[in-house]
C-alpha cells in the first residue's frame, strides 16, 4: 500500500457512519435469554445518537472524559461510539481491575460520567473510596439505567435532530478519542492518549494487512475484553469489513459460542490457545482407554507434521500417512467439537505465542497468524498474513508504520498509529517518544525478508550471578507447554541460576498422583513432596532443551492460580513481576538458601 492509498484522516464518528451507511440487518449479534439477537445498522446508529444526546444533556462538553467499565456487549459498543459522537473521550476500564487502580484511573482521568454493566460493578466502584461522578447502569430499569438514559437522549434528539451532526462537526481527526491506561506491570498505570486518527488509521491498515480473505457477511467472534486496546480496535476493523460480528459475553461461554457461530476468524491471546490444547489433552487423559491414548498421539503427530512441512520443507512418507490417519480419526473431529471447522485462520496478539502451540494448531488444520503491538501504538505494529507468514515471527510492519532496531536491540516505531503521549505526564512522554520514534521497551530484529521478530522485554531480562543474561519469558513459554502448569514465573536476577514459581493445574496434577488427597486444600497439596517432585520433573522435561544457564533447578509450588483479582496479573493477563517477587520473597530466598542443604528436585 503506497502513501496515496493509506486511509484518509477522519474522526471515528465519520468512520462509523461510513461503515454503517449500507443498510444491514445483522451488524452485531449477542446472546439475550439464550438466543443470538441481532442489531441492525439503522438501530445501532439510532441508539448511538440517542446516547450521545443524553451525554451532552447530562452537562458534559466536548473533551470531557467518560469511563466505561463493563464486560463485552452491544451496550458497551453503543456507549463507546456514543461518547465519540458526543465529542467526548472514552476511558475504558477493566471490570476486574483492582479497586485501587480503578480509583486512580477515575480520579486521574477526571471522568465526569461512568457507564457500568451491572449493580455488582457499581458496588465495586463504591468500594474504591473515589469521588464518583454520575453512574449509568446497563442492567437497571430505574432512572439510573441505560434504558432511561437513552430515552432522555431520544427525546432531546427528537426535539433537535440537528444536534448529533453539530457535536460531530466540532471534532478533528487529531483530537483525543481514547484515554486508556497501561496495565502497570512494573509501576503505576499511565494514561495513553490515542486520537481519532490513531485508531482509525490503525484499523484501516490492519484490515488491509492482516485479515486476508475476510469478506462482508463473514461470521466472526469476539472474546477478548473491549477494555483492552487490542480488541477495542478490532471493533472498528470488523465494522469496516462489514462482517457479522458475534459477541462472546464471557470467556467461560467461549466453547458454546464457538460451536454456535463456527466463525471464519477470531482474535485471541496465547493463553486461550494454550488452554484449549490443555483442555483437549486433559479431557483425553480423564477419559482414559483408547481415547486417552489416541488424542495425545494425534496432536503429537499434528505438531510433528506441521514442523516438517512449515519449517523443514518436507514431511516423510511415514509422517504423511500418520497425519492422514490422525486427521481422519481425530483431528477433524476435534475441529468440529471446538466449532473451528470453518475457520480460515486465528489471530494471536498481546504476548508471544510458543512455536509448539502454533505448530500443533497448524497440524490440526488451523493456522494462527501472530501480530505485535502495544497500547501506545493503537495497538498494531506488525501482522502476519496467510500469503506472507513465517512462524516464530510477528509479521511485516503495517503499511505506513515504520520499524527500526536501535543499537541496543530495542524496537522503535514511527507512524500515524503512535500515541499523542501520556496524559498529564510530559516526562514519561519525552522518555518514550524521541525524535518521533516510540521506544517500545521490546528487544527484537528485522530479518532479511522484512519480518519482525520480538525476542524479549528490555526491562525483564536479568543477569544471573554467573554473568549470563536470561530472558524469563523464553523459559516461561517452555514451561507453560505443560498441561499441568497454569502459570509460571521465572526469577534469578543476581542469583546463581533461575528458579520458577509454578501455579499448578490442580485437576490434572491430581490425576497423576493417586495418593494425593483429592479433598485437600491447594495449600496442603502445594506442601506435599510428591507434588513438588512431580512438578519439578515436569518443568525439567519442558526446559531440558534450553541452554545450561537457563535450566530451572528448583521450583516453588504456588497454591493458587495467578489472577487479576489477586493482583498477580494485569487485566491483559501479563505477569506483575514486581508484585509476585515481593509476595513470594521469603519462599524465593528459602529456595536458594536450601540448595546447600538439599539437591535440586528434577
Amino acid at each position: 500500500m503506497d502513501a496515496a492509498a493509506l486511509p484518509a484522516k477522519e474522526t471515528l464518528p465519520h468512520l462509523i457512519r461510513r461503515a454503517l451507511a449500507q443498510p444491514r440487518d445483522e451488524v452485531l449479534l449477542e446472546r439475550i435469554d439464550g438466543r443470538w439477537t441481532p442489531t441492525s445498522s439503522r438501530r445501532l446508529v439510532e441508539r448511538v445518537e440517542d446516547v450521545a444526546c443524553a451525554i451532552r444533556d447530562a452537562g458534559l462538553v466536548a473533551g470531557d472524559r467518560v469511563a466505561l467499565i463493563a464486560h463485552n456487549s452491544v451496550d458497551w459498543i453503543v456507549c463507546d461510539f456514543a461518547t465519540f459522537f458526543a465529542g467526548c473521550v472514552v476511558v475504558p476500564i477493566y471490570p476486574t481491575q483492582a479497586l485501587d487502580l480503578v480509583a486512580y484511573i477515575i480520579e486521574h482521568s477526571g471522568a465526569r460520567l461512568i457507564f457500568v454493566d451491572s449493580s455488582a460493578t457499581a458496588a465495586r466502584l463504591a468500594e474504591t473510596g473515589a469521588a464518583l461522578p454520575p453512574i449509568v447502569r446497563f442492567d437497571s430499569h430505574d432512572a439510573d439505567g441505560l434504558t432511561a438514559f437513552e430515552a432522555r437522549g431520544a427525546a432531546v434528539r427528537s426535539a433537535r435532530p440537528e444536534l448529533p451532526a453539530a457535536y460531530e462537526a466540532t471534532l478533528l481527526p487529531d483530537d483525543l478519542a481514547v484515554l486508556i491506561y497501561t496495565s502497570g506491570t512494573t509501576g503505576g498505570p499511565k494514561g495513553v492518549m490515542l486520537s481519532h486518527d490513531n485508531l482509525g488509521f490503525n484499523a484501516g491498515v490492519s484490515l488491509e494487512g492482516g485479515f486476508e480473505g475476510i469478506r462482508a457477511e463473514s461470521d466472526v467472534l469476539s472474546v477478548l475484553p473491549y477494555s483492552h486496546i487490542y480488541e477495542h480496535t478490532i471493533i472498528y476493523i470488523y465494522l469496516i469489513a462489514m462482517v457479522r460480528y458475534f459477541i462472546c459475553h464471557d470467556p467461560n461461554e467461549l466453547l458454546a459460542d464457538l460451536r454456535d457461530v463456527r466463525p471464519f476468524e477470531m482474535t485471541a491471546v496465547p493463553r486461550i490457545f494454550d488452554r484449549v490444547l490443555a483442555g483437549i489433552k486433559g479431557q483425553a487423559r480423564s477419559a482414559g482407554g483408547l481415547r486417552g491414548k489416541l488424542i495425545p498421539w494425534a496432536l503429537a503427530v499434528a505438531r510433528r507434521y506441521a514442523f516438517a512441512t512449515a519449517l523443514e520443507g518436507k514431511a516423510s512418507a511415514r509422517l504423511r500417512i500418520a497425519h492422514a490417519v490422525a486427521e481422519r480419526l481425530v483431528l477433524s473431529k476435534i475441529r468440529r467439537a471446538l466449532g473451528l471447522d470453518r475457520v480460515k485462520f486465528l489471530t494471536s496478539g498481546s504476548a508471544p505465542l510458543h512455536l509448539d502451540t502454533a505448530m500443533t494448531f497448524l497440524g490440526l488444520g488451523i493456522p494462527i497468524m501472530q501480530g505485535y503491538g502495544l497500547t501506545e501504538t493503537s495497538p498494531v505494529v506488525s501482522v502476519s498474513r496467510l500469503s506472507a507468514n513465517e512462524y516464530g515471527a510477528v509479521g511485516h510492519p503495517l503499511p505506513g508504520v515504520e520499524v527500526r532496531i536501535a543499537d541496543d536491540g530495542e524496537v522503535l516505531v514511527r507512524g500515524r498509529n503512535v500515541m499523542q503521549g501520556y496524559y498529564h505526564d510530559p516526562q514519561a512522554t519525552a522518555a518514550a517518544i524521541v525524535d518521533g520514534w516510540l521506544h517500545t521497551g521490546d528487544v527484537g530484529e528485522l530479518d532479511a525478508k522484512g519480518f519482525l521478530r520480538v525476542t524479549d522485554r528490555k526491562n525483564e531480562i536479568f543477569k544471573t550471578g554467573t554473568g549470563k543474561w536470561v530472558s524469563p519469558a523464553r523459559i516461561e513459554a517452555n514451561i507453560k507447554r505443560s498441561i499441568y502448569v497454569s502459570h509460571a514465573m521465572v526469577v534469578g536476577n543476581g542469583r546463581p541460576h533461575p528458579i520458577a514459581l509454578i501455579a499448578p493445574n490442580w485437576p490434572l496434577v491430581l490425576l497423576e498422583l493417586p495418593d494425593a488427597p483429592k479433598d485437600a486444600s491447594p495449600a496442603v497439596l502445594a506442601a506435599r513432596s510428591d507434588v513438588h517432585a512431580f512438578l519439578s520433573r515436569e518443568v525439567h522435561k519442558q526446559t531440558h532443551g534450553l541452554a545450561t544457564y537457563e535450566q530451572i533447578r528448583r521450583v516453588i509450588v504456588v497454591p493458587q492460580e495467578f489472577s487479576v483479582d489477586g493482583g498477580e496479573l494485569s487485566p491483559s493477563m501479563k505477569l506483575k513481576r514486581r508484585v509476585l517477587e515481593e509476595r513470594y520473597a521469603r519462599e524465593i530466598d528459602e529456595a536458594y538458601a536450601g540448595e546447600a542443604a538439599a539437591p535440586a528436585a528434577v
